[in-house]
């Protein structure tokens, strides 16, 4: 099932996308002392003095933490993007904002203005706002049922290696010294031109061109290109059967699919899920990590490379991931993985707190941190992204992704907002609130979440319709409601698509 083109699109796609998402995760840790002293510098030729802690604590902050809103305007807008230019142009447009962002942030040094460095985290972040909701969107469309899991995890594979390259750059060999890290961002480039060679040649979602656009011969050149075989009726006719059950390829807005009954659990299960992947504390542990190992006693020149045992581990958990969860399905692993954070996140509460009486503990809270790391890349880390391009039909796609994107984005500022104040209140008893919302998340999800490996999206849709208190059938009127087209309109869409046999309508 893994054809040549689909391999080429998910990983060129990926690259120029969720890879530079989380190298723009990693890539202010390692000149953050560099930054502040351009910073100071640029603040004294500026005004005549230096700048006041407080005023560069804050300036810090905001430079790291604004790449959130600007994923929130990203996730904000992808909508009305994918619904014009498509997911494959949407990712190759997406390249814009990467390279523009690059540019600002690596020239900010030469020009003396801290605020070139700010302006482009906020423009990055836009690009990954829009990245993380398109690439999933496209990578789900254009991979068979059996497969779709798996072709999914590349997300979340990406963003490891993106973490993890950006702390290989910034060592002091590379690029981790004062006059060199502006070419921290200028390396952005190189993925997006990689991406705006590659992607171009590859087709555009034949979901999407069928049944947005209504261009079948397009569609089935797509399916035989991503399938790697010359006979695919049968997925035509599958995507078809959708259509007709949708009636309808309008798209729906936020407020449209938050309305529908028929896909209530869904909008509630991706919302929760999104949250947990953000609130979950990951970002704590890399708050962590560099005091962690120096309570280890080693030796601080050696930390930045023994910290890249963290972005080893997250590379090979998200890989391993990939390969199991068609065998494993969505649910164990998802539930598994925020399962184990409880249990370490226990364990390093504990470890954290006597570690200064026990010479051997600080190594179990290294152990627990990788631990950790790995339960989150095996399933919370990818799989949310997978399960909301899953859950819903065609025309509600755009806004559910949407949804999940400022679900994630929000969750992921207000980590960074209240992280400090909760890490001071509370000291090292602060993980036990992240244990908490990892216990909260495996709960409903042990409750509430169906497995979604090898269904189609209509079967998807019956395992919550009991929940929903709908049947099939009235997901179809609730879906069609307020949007439906006119019968002969409907006929001739489908009917220059099918057989004179398959032209029968659906009885609602």
């Amino acid at each position: 099932n893994w054809s040549g083109s689909l391999i080429v699109a998910s990983l060129t796609g990926a690259f120029g996308s969720s890879f530079l998402y989380g190298y723009n995760l990693s890539v202010v840790n390692a000149p953050a002392a560099f930054i502040k002293k351009f910073y100071n510098e640029t603040w004294e030729r500026r005004y005549s003095f230096s700048v006041e802690e407080s005023t560069l604590t804050l300036l810090w902050s905001i430079t790291v933490s604004i790449f959130a809103i600007g994923g929130l305007v990203g996730a904000i807008i992808v909508t009305p993007i994918v619904k014009f230019f498509g997911r494959k142009c949407t990712l190759l447009l997406n390249n814009v904002f990467a390279v523009t962002a690059a540019l600002l942030m690596s020239l900010s040094l030469s020009a003396g203005s801290f605020e070139m460095l700010i302006l482009g985290r906020v423009i990055m972040g836009v690009d990954a706002g829009i990245s993380l909701s398109a690439l999933p969107m496209y990578l789900s469309e254009i991979s068979p049922k059996e497969i779709r899991g798996s072709l999914g995890q590349v997300t979340a594979i990406f963003i490891c290696i993106g973490v993890f390259t950006g702390q290989v750059l910034g060592l002091p060999e590379i690029f981790g010294q004062e006059f060199r890290w502006p070419y921290l961002f200028g390396a952005i480039i190189v993925p997006s031109l990689i991406q705006v060679v590659i992607l171009p040649f590859l087709p555009e979602s034949p979901r999407y061109l069928l049944l947005e656009k209504h261009n079948t011969s397009k569609a089935e050149k797509a399916f035989q290109t991503f399938l790697g075989k010359e006979d695919v009726s049968h997925e035509v006719e599958e995507v078809l059967a959708e259509s007709r059950v949708q009636r309808n390829t309008k798209l729906v807005s936020v407020l449209q699919l938050l309305r529908t009954r028929a896909v209530r659990w869904q909008v509630i299960t991706v919302v929760i899920t999104m949250a947990c992947y953000q609130l979950c504390g990951l970002n704590a542990i890399w708050y962590y990590t560099n005091s962690i190992f120096s309570e280890a006693g080693i030796n601080h020149k050696t930390i930045p490379y023994v910290t890249l045992s963290t972005g080893a581990v997250e590379t090979v958990a998200a890989v391993f991931s990939g390969l199991v969860i068609e065998r494993l399905g969505r649910r164990p692993l998802l539930i598994g993985g925020f399962g184990l954070m409880v249990v370490f996140f226990a364990v390093l509460t504990v470890s954290l707190t006597l570690q200064k009486t026990v010479h051997w503990l600080p190594y179990l809270s290294i152990f627990c941190i990788l631990a950790i790391i790995a339960s989150f890349c095996i399933g919370p880390g990818g799989i949310p992204f997978i399960l909301t391009g899953e859950f819903f039909q065609q025309s509600q796609r755009p806004a559910a992704f949407m949804i999940a994107g400022t679900v994630n984005w929000l969750s992921n500022f207000t980590v960074g907002l209240l992280f400090p104040f909760i890490q001071g209140g509370l000291q090292t008893y602060c993980f036990l609130v992240f244990a908490a919302t990892c216990f909260a998340g495996a709960t409903y999800l042990f409750f509430v979440l169906p497995e979604t490996k090898n269904k189609t999206f209509n079967e998807i849709s019956q395992a919550f319709a009991k929940r929903n208190k709908v049947s099939l059938e009235m997901q179809e009127m609730n879906h069609c409601s307020g949007e439906r087209k006119s019968s002969s309109e409907q006929e001739s869409n489908f009917t220059s698509s099918v057989d004179n046999g398959e032209t029968k309508k659906g009885i609602v």
